[in-house]
């Protein structure tokens, strides 16, 4: 069986809740990332921000990222999964939510990602195609 653990991306990094877009696009930038999760001061996952987001959720609709918090944007229950899901379970949780990437938690903490990369290294092309195929194929979560 392989986990989440196994296939995610260590070291992922938050972005605080009270912080603006403008940070975060910054650390987008830095770390070369296209999303960041947004952990709260008790470093908990509140959800997650991409970079689209930032563009579609705030620029254009006339917001300034420097005025504009991470946390504004967090919408719902964050999804995620544990580092020791079995990696049919991380795809579920990816697809049934149609989201890209997945924060891997151990013990409430952030520990990894998992993105399409993760996936399309470390999984057969015929899981792969089925997820590209339900992820894609849903309408945009924005």
């Amino acid at each position: 069986m392989t986990s989440a653990r196994e296939i995610m991306h260590a070291g992922a990094e938050c972005i605080g809740a009270e912080q603006s877009l403008a940070d975060a696009a910054r650390r987008m930038r830095d770390l070369h990332v296209g999303a960041m999760p947004i952990c709260g001061e008790d470093d908990r996952l509140q959800g997650i921000i991409t970079d689209r987001d930032i563009v579609v959720r705030c620029i254009a609709e006339g917001r300034d990222p420097k005025l504009t918090m991470a946390s504004e944007l967090a919408q719902g229950p964050p999804i995620w999964v544990e580092a020791e899901a079995d990696v049919q379970q991380v795809l579920a949780v990816m697809e049934q939510n149609a989201v890209r990437r997945v924060p891997v938690l151990a013990e409430h903490r952030l520990v990894g990602m998992i993105s399409e990369a993760d996936l399309a290294t470390h999984l057969r092309d015929r899981d792969v195609g089925q997820f590209t195929s339900a992820v894609y194929s849903a309408p945009p979560n924005s």
